[in-house]
């Protein structure tokens, strides 16, 4: 009996772990992807300043779907923290 306990406590040890490592992984993730998103934009209105409102619009609207994307991923791993 003993030992079915030992593997359960470990089994959630280990579910803590990953999701905090899950949520440190998503973090970073949405970080490096709003930095490209940032630095292609600016790339882009240098070669074509004309279409800075098009490529402002675009990126804002990209930016936001990759932070809803880390904030879904952060919150499964926070569930999973406490549940």
């Amino acid at each position: 009996m003993l030992s079915i306990l030992t593997v359960l406590l470990a089994d959630v040890a280990l579910a803590k772990v990953g999701a905090g490592i899950g949520a440190g992984i998503a973090a970073v993730g949405a970080g490096i992807g709003i930095g490209l998103i940032g630095s292609k934009a600016l790339e882009a209105i240098a070669r074509q300043p004309e279409a800075i409102g098009d490529i402002r619009s675009n990126m804002l609207l990209t930016a936001a779907l990759v932070e809803g994307v880390a904030f879904l991923a952060i919150g499964i791993c926070v569930l999973i923290l406490f549940l």
